[in-house]
C-alpha cells in the first residue's frame, strides 16, 4: 500500500484496530500505525494532514 491508497488504508486501519474510535486517534498514532502495517510500503515522510483526514474519514465510515 501506497499513501495514495486512502480508502485501502482506512479499510485496514478498521480492520486492525475495531474497537477504537478515530474521532479519539490522534494524526502522530495513526500515521505510525499506517507504517507499521504489513502492506505498507511507502515513504513515511511523504504524507501530509490532507493524506491522513482523507484515511480518517474512510475509517470513520467503516466504524460507523
Amino acid at each position: 500500500m501506497k499513501w495514495s491508497d486512502t480508502r485501502e488504508i482506512g479499510e485496514t486501519l478498521f480492520d486492525q484496530y475495531p474497537d477504537i474510535d478515530p474521532k479519539t486517534v490522534r494524526f502522530t498514532d495513526m500515521h505510525k500505525w499506517i507504517c507499521e502495517l504489513e502492506d505498507f510500503d511507502d515513504d513515511p515522510q511523504k504524507s501530509n494532514e490532507k493524506i491522513l483526514e482523507a484515511i480518517l474519514l474512510v475509517w470513520l465510515d467503516e466504524f460507523e
